[in-house]
């Protein structure tokens, strides 16, 4: 078992460090499942000036015009404009064709345009909408765009495959990213997904360049991305909000300033707590740290974790991650803790500071109460925990787990006993609690 109890995902260094732009790499073991990440807070404009903004968006605007000029009239089976009235409107309404059936979709799904019996007629939508109605319709023809990637919006294959990576990563870095950067973190994320021969990753490395410019113009139409004057690509005032709401979608941590702000005065005792409860995420701990000199938030936290519960040192060692070397003193102060040595020897170690060896018994007392911390913590906070995973591995651990005096070993046993899927674990987790129980009444006779 690593030394590092709480793993930081890559994407989270790239945005903590704001380096050049590599999008995150999918998880290799479990490719469906995607680990929570945290991204930096961001300012949103005002809700009025988003509204004003979408019917600019030349993607929406086309919309708009492809509705009035569609009026009423017959589609193909399949729900598209016939072959010569697809023309038509391209040529009178000089619309790109390349991007006539991206516009179609759009007026369909977002209700601008619908379809019945065969024939196309003005939809439901109204063309006088709220604020907020406007931006609901927004969201909607950002779903539309980002769900043509699994059917060749931009073209190409690699891009498309890389699509909520890449936006992920320029969401990530605000000031914009290089193409170059962008080019080169998909290439690398994608020979880690789908490990092509070298002569295919040459072929891929040789067309990306003109691939991604074309994928990067389609973004500017559908008003996602722009241009800075440094010449990187940002997310527009509008994509931030987009990429925000899907991001928030898919399980991610992508606060507003507003948000985080609320915290950044929390006592040490007050963050800890709201982190254990689920109602302040792990990135409200930046700005937290930001008002705080590394000794002293350290020190604070680490007082609290030394005599708290299993929940609070998992907070707390989540927060203590985010700090370097210069919080070295308190941290080497708590190796006397007898509930934080561990904790405290594997995050020196981590930093190539001195510190002590931690032997297996060390370990298993880590991912004990590792486990404990999941009856303390939100499901949020728990998901950000290194437990161990399950298998043999863990079956042999909970053998051990009674031999080293955790003092919620018997409650994370009857927990394993009692909700592990894998059967195995639960008789190795029943005999291991009958095994602690008796040592537990065999001590208890000894004092």
């Amino acid at each position: 078992m690593a030394n590092n109890v709480f793993d930081l995902a890559e994407l989270r260094k790239l945005i903590d460090e704001q380096a050049p732009a590599v999008p995150p790499r999918p998880p290799e073991e479990t490719p469906v499942e995607h680990e929570a990440l945290t991204f930096p807070p961001v300012l949103l404009a005002s809700d009025a000036e988003l509204a004003t903004a979408v019917p600019v968006v030349p993607l929406v605007a086309d919309a708009i015009r492809l509705t009035a000029w569609t009026g009423t009239r017959q589609v193909t089976p399949e729900g598209h404009l016939a072959e010569a009235d697809a023309a038509a409107v391209v040529e009178e309404l000089d619309l790109p064709a390349a991007r006539l059936r991206l516009i179609w979709i759009v007026a369909v799904n977002t209700g601008l345009l619908q379809i019945l019996a065969g024939r196309v007629s003005r939809g439901p939508l109204s063309m006088q909408l709220t604020v907020e109605a406007t931006l609901e319709f927004w969201d909607g023809v950002v779903m539309d765009v980002l769900d043509r990637a699994d059917d060749g919006l931009t073209g190409s294959a690699v891009v498309d495959g890389h699509l909520a990576e890449m936006l992920a990563t320029i969401y990530s870095v605000r000031s914009g990213v290089a193409t170059a950067n962008l080019a080169r973190g998909i290439l690398q994320s994608h020979e880690v997904a789908c490990a092509p021969g070298p002569v295919e990753m040459r072929r891929i490395a040789a067309a990306l360049p003109a691939e991604l410019l074309e994928a990067l113009s389609l973004l500017t139409y559908c008003g996602l991305v722009e241009q800075t004057s440094a010449g990187r690509t940002a997310l527009t005032p509008l994509g931030v909000w987009a990429i925000r709401r899907d991001l928030l979608r898919e399980g991610h941590d992508a606060p507003t300033a507003a948000e985080v702000e609320v915290f950044a005065d929390l006592s040490a005792a007050e963050l800890v707590e709201a982190l254990v409860k689920g109602t302040a995420t792990q990135s409200a701990v930046a700005g937290w740290l930001e008002r705080r000199a590394p000794e002293t938030a350290a020190r604070d936290l680490i007082e609290i974790a030394a005599s708290g519960t299993a929940g609070q040192r998992g907070a707390v060692g989540a927060i203590l991650e985010e700090l370097g070397p210069e919080a070295e003193a308190p941290v080497r102060q708590a190796l006397e803790h007898p509930l934080m040595r561990r904790y405290a020897a594997s995050w020196l170690h981590i930093r190539d500071l001195d510190a002590p060896t931690l032997s297996s018994e060390d370990h298993t007392w880590i991912a004990v109460d590792s486990l404990a911390a999941l009856m303390h913590l939100s499901g949020a906070a728990a998901g950000r925990l290194d437990t161990p995973e399950p298998g043999e591995d863990l079956i042999k651990l909970v053998g051990e787990m009674p031999a080293v005096g955790h003092p919620d070993t018997i409650a994370v046993l009857d927990m394993l006993a009692t909700a592990h899927d894998d059967q195995a674990v639960v008789k190795a987790a029943r005999k291991a609690a009958m095994k602690a129980r008796s040592l537990e009444h065999a001590d208890a006779h000894r004092r």
